[in-house]
């Protein structure tokens, strides 16, 4: 595949440098997380199926020219078909023909430069416009020669200077108003230092800025529903315990607290203050019951499952062009590289509904996606900073349905006594009904100032009935213990297609913000009886963690070690041979890389957690790091109530996870036996990256 750039730009394509860059490329793909795929053997089948998703959508790179560096932070069509990209470097570049079809070569044409991090575009009535740091710039060509000769500020916004302060959009409105959203800054915590930081803002074509809703604490993702309404999506953080997207409104406060400290000012539509919110732990929708304005998300996704880093939010207007699922929203990963599906609906006025897997193994963090002509979606992507699972520094790729529908649950709806589930193909009716297929707990999150949350209050549901539906695409679940405000994880694993096909994705997670009225379903006097010895549990692992006090023990069927001891052992008289400290620095890294010790000697490692997002410290046998990482990748719900510490013989040392500017020591004697032992990170996605050597010499 052959690729243009407009010479007027850059040096001529080097014919090495891009096989070189395609190499690249392609060795990224044999350190990824391994695609996921789904086996079962269908009832009386001597094989076994094996489906992956990319039978199904085909993940198409399109080679970038030496020399460009496209850390993506906007993606817009234009009428002609053309892909325009803004950059986290400050341009804005024109891709013709991105579909690379037939004999045609896609040409890159720099149509702007000089832009301070711009991180989102639109095209809209013949020119672009972006969202750098300070001001929504509007860019024009006027000539004709795809370049912009006119760069013409919209309107400008107050910056402290703080790195952590980005802008986000625009996204139009059909009223031809602007939407922006402004990043809060960070110095330990997020904090609104310059005015509406923390904020959605409508911008009028002629440059008045309006605040919208505030609580946002990293909104660097926002779109319409099929229905034209507006959501957001957030990052884990300071008063965020995981990924969401919520539905805004004027006036809505949805969470951080931060941004109201602007909300005494005339023109705000929001009136709580700081002082309103109580920082307690309990779960949000509780916190959000007592206070007016208080919008809780539509949609959780929960940490380390559907993603870390929520980034872009785009409805499915394919009419069926892209897959089963129009009218649905897709929900970017920037930290885990994939993309996450949610299908809404509105029960009581309010917006819910569940969020499942869709589709991981992209080659870099995605920051934006959108819609291309043919009913493909682009994909755009960058990690400097922000380190994800996609090795790539950067990247541009196109997904593609293959024509293939895959077996899903397509939706899942609330009932007055249970969820109904619906499937992208009829199901095997026997196995539908029978109540040991699903499995079913709901779980929630702290709200409070601190740093994330891990999984709180996790309970096993009781399935009490399963009915299908004659055309076999639907089955009602009547289940006990529901909770309003709480998340419902649903796992289908036991079903298959009518044809004895795999779900591809068995597991779905449903916000359940309001019960709805309506008749409970008479269950058959067979299934009653049949549920009094049934309840729907998740499988315990084979071993569990207990935390006492200073140390955690790992129970397992060999006996127990000590592999979290925060303080110094009695025994070490005079103290330990070796004392380390080891903080972070950007990029998913520690800030020391190489230790070395004695075997057998008394060690103290104190890791300063300096970044602004969680990170722990696990020393691990050699060459198990990675492997290590996608245990703790593979822990779902438990992973953070265990501090993504999976339990493994390969973890010999660890601390816990740590929240931004906190620290922790540890105590351990070195291993026996020489060798480079790695310390890692363990926190969903980062193990990819973050990894120092422990080198143990005689």
């Amino acid at each position: 595949m052959n690729i243009m750039i407009d010479t007027n730009y850059l040096t001529p394509y080097n014919l090495a440098s891009f096989f070189s860059r395609m190499l690249i490329f392609i060795g990224a793909w044999f350190f990824m997380p391994s695609v996921l795929s789904a086996q079962v053997a269908s009832p009386g089948a001597q094989e076994t199926l094996s489906i992956k998703e990319s039978d199904y959508y085909e993940i198409i790179s399109i080679p970038i020219p030496d020399g460009i560096e496209l850390e993506v932070g906007g993606l817009a069509l234009t009428p002609d078909g053309s892909l325009g990209v803004a950059t986290r470097r400050g341009e804005v570049w024109l891709v013709e023909n991105p579909y690379m079809e037939g004999t045609r070569i896609p040409r890159f044409v720099r149509f702007a430069s000089g832009l301070h991090e711009p991180l989102g575009l639109a095209y809209h009535s013949g020119s672009f416009y972006t969202s750098q740091r300070s001001e929504l710039t509007k860019l024009t060509d006027r000539n004709g020669d795809r370049k912009a000769d006119v760069y013409e500020t919209v309107v400008s916004w107050p910056l402290s200077g703080n790195y952590h302060e980005y802008s986000y959009g625009p996204l139009f409105t059909p009223e031809g108003d602007m939407l922006v959203t402004l990043n809060l800054g960070w110095i330990g915590h997020g904090s609104s230092m310059a005015k509406w930081r923390g904020w959605m803002m409508k911008v009028t074509p002629d440059g008045k800025m309006i605040p919208i809703a505030s609580g946002m604490r990293s909104p660097s993702g926002f779109g319409y529903n099929a229905q034209g309404d507006v959501f957001y999506g957030e990052n884990q953080g300071d008063w965020v315990g995981s990924g969401r997207i919520t539905h805004v409104e004027p006036g809505d406060f949805v969470g951080n607290p931060e941004g109201l400290v602007w909300s005494h000012l005339e023109e705000s539509p929001v009136k709580l203050r700081p002082e309103d919110i109580p920082d307690t732990g309990m779960p949000m929708s509780k916190v959000a019951a007592d206070i007016p304005g208080f919008k809780t998300p539509a949609v959780w996704l929960p940490h380390g499952l559907l993603g870390i880093s929520t980034s872009d939010i785009l409805v499915d207007k394919s009419d069926g062009d892209f897959g089963p699922f129009s009218g649905q929203l897709f929900v970017g990963d920037q930290g885990l590289s994939k993309i996450a599906r949610v299908s809404l609906e509105k029960v009581n006025g309010v917006y819910q509904g569940a969020a499942f897997p869709f589709i991981e193994g992209f080659s870099s963090g995605i920051l934006r996606m959108v819609w291309g002509n043919d009913g493909s979606m682009f994909v755009g992507m960058t990690s400097r900073g922000w380190n994800s699972t996609g090795p790539a520094p950067f990247g541009l790729q196109r997904l593609v349905w293959t024509g293939k529908t895959p077996f899903e649950i397509k939706t899942i709806k609330a009932k007055p006594d249970g969820f109904e589930l619906e499937f992208t193909l009829p199901v095997d009716a026997a196995l539908a009904k029978t109540l040991d297929t699903y499995k079913l707990s709901s779980f929630n999150y702290k709200y409070h100032h601190n740093y994330g949350s891990p999984v709180i209050e996790l309970e096993d549901l009781t399935v009490r009935g399963a009915v299908v539906s004659p055309d076999g695409l639907k089955v009602r679940l009547v289940v006990d213990g529901l909770k309003e405000g709480y998340i419902h994880e649903v796992n289908a694993s036991g079903i298959i297609s009518k044809d004895g096909m795999p779900l591809l994705h068995a597991v779905g997670y449903y916000t359940l913000n309001q019960l709805p009225a309506g008749e409970k379903l008479e269950l058959p006097t067979a299934s009653a009886a049949s549920v009094d010895t049934h309840v729907g549990h998740q499988q315990k692992p084979a071993s569990s963690t207990i935390v006492t006090g200073s140390m955690q023990v790992t129970a397992t069927a060999s006996g127990s070690q000590q592999k979290r001891v925060t303080t110094m052992p009695a025994a070490w008289s005079k103290g330990p041979d070796y004392t380390f400290s080891i903080g972070t620095k950007p990029g998913l890294k520690y800030d020391v890389e190489l230790l070395e010790v004695k075997t057998g000697s008394k060690v103290k490692i104190t890791f300063n957690n300096d970044d602004d997002m969680l990170h722990n410290l696990v020393v691990v046998k050699p060459t198990t790091a990675i492997k290590v990482g996608e245990e703790a990748l593979k822990m779902g719900l438990e992973g953070s109530q265990k501090n993504y510490i999976p339990a493994s013989e390969d973890v010999l040392f660890h601390t816990n996870i740590l929240s931004p500017e906190t620290s922790e020591s540890i105590y351990f004697q070195a291993p026996t036996v020489p060798g480079d032992y790695t310390y890692v990170c363990t926190f969903p996605g980062h193990a990819y990256v973050m990894q120092g050597i422990l080198r143990v010499v005689r």
